[in-house]
């Protein structure tokens, strides 16, 4: 709390001593990019850079994005956070109060988005996180948003995809306590399959903690607990060692998980181990239509890559920004109100049409959104095999 007044300050101090900060450049709207191009998320980093750069490119051959009467040019700040929370935060900083820019798309894992949305919301602007799905990140934060499906929503997906598929009525978790996007998506999943399954119908809830290899115990207690599938909502450089020691001690049925197996490369690190899995999430490739099939095409054009959802995201991510600045029907060149009209007409998007599915905002930063139940086929591709909406 402390730390959150301490930003609060320096927001109104920065403004009244600095006021070239309330102006932007003439001609040109900049977005900070918040990434991970080093440390550990350092392959989701790529995906970030990748799918903004499309929409970027697209936007200004188009002749740039049309806010008013004016055309205006759009700028990227990419910013590295190094896989760090601390990192994040400063780099917000310096985004929103030295390079001047309208808005901040990023960071993705929740453990950064939560540090950088209270900098973007103290200063009062926007915020889009393309990937983060943490509770935390948007809570009392109404200049801070999110692309993804919430936890509750995939916990849900998940438990009817269960009961169709391999109608289990008992489920065991294995997730790592000290993360808050796996502790969130692991809570919520326990909730939900609990109330449509009963209480403890979840029978074994194992925890590890961040750097832990070595799975065994958690799995003895899985093993012997009678759950018919395992729920991992871990990230996807996790997951191929966790579903390796499972296969090694016996285990022999389901393993499933959330939309964190999707970024980075889980298939280079898992192979022939996670085909036949499934996740939720909110973008796959295999067998993609519409809109979302020509940014496939588009994208393996410019980088000879299939896009993974955070590619995906981050690109629908940046075209929302874009379309919400048209609506504000024109920029006044003072930053602080333009971010400030920005943040209404995004709160205020209604069915705004991405490649990653269709949104809009209900008066908080976390958007009406289906999720889709995706299936690694033999191929390695992601293949949508399902949806559900709230």
């Amino acid at each position: 709390m402390k730390q959150h007044h301490a930003i609060g300050f320096l927001a109104v101090f920065t403004l009244l001593i600095v006021p070239h900060l309330l102006f932007a450049a003439d001609g040109v709207v900049k977005l900070g990019i918040s990434s991970s191009t080093s440390g550990s998320f350092a392959n989701v980093g790529i995906s970030t850079k990748n799918g903004a750069e499309l929409a970027q490119r697209e936007a200004n051959a188009a002749g740039g994005l049309k806010i008013g009467d004016k055309a205006y040019t759009l700028e990227f700040v990419f910013v590295d956070n190094t896989s760090n929370r601390s990192s994040a935060g400063t780099n917000a900083l310096k985004l929103i109060t030295q390079d001047k820019v309208m808005a901040i798309v990023g960071p993705q894992s929740s453990d950064r988005a939560i540090a950088v949305g209270e900098v973007a919301n103290s200063f009062k602007t926007p915020m889009v996180t393309p990937w983060s799905t943490s509770p935390l990140t948007t809570l009392n934060r109404p200049f801070v948003f999110r692309m993804p499906v919430l936890p509750d929503i995939q916990a849900v997906a998940t438990t009817k995809f269960a009961a169709k598929e391999w109608k289990a009525t008992k489920a065991a978790v294995i997730y790592d306590e000290v993360s808050p996007y796996p502790t969130g998506m692991a809570k919520a999943f326990k909730k939900i399959f609990e109330e449509t399954n009963g209480a403890g119908s979840v029978v074994a809830f194992e925890t590890f903690r961040t750097g832990d290899t070595d799975f065994s115990k958690q799995m003895r207690n899985v093993i012997g607990s009678g759950a018919e599938f395992l729920y991992t909502p871990q990230h996807y450089e996790e997951i191929p060692l966790i579903v390796r020691q499972a296969r090694k001690m016996g285990w022999n049925k389901p393993i499933t998980g959330s939309n964190s197996w999707s970024g980075g490369d889980l298939m280079s690190l898992c192979g022939n181990d996670c085909k036949g899995l499934t996740f939720t999430g909110n973008f796959a490739p295999g067998g993609a239509k519409g809109k979302a099939k020509v940014f496939i095409e588009d994208y393996q054009k410019a980088y000879n890559k299939i896009p993974d959802e955070v590619a995906a995201l981050t690109y629908d991510a940046v075209k929302l920004i874009g379309q919400a600045l048209q609506e504000t029907g024109g920029l006044t060149g003072n930053l602080l109100e333009d971010r400030v009209n920005l943040r209404a007409q995004i709160a205020g998007m209604k069915k705004f049409e991405g490649v990653t599915g269709t949104l809009e905002y209900h008066g908080t930063g976390d958007p009406a959104k289906c999720t889709v139940l995706i299936k690694i086929d033999e191929n390695g591709l992601f293949t949508a095999v399902d949806t559900v909406c709230p």
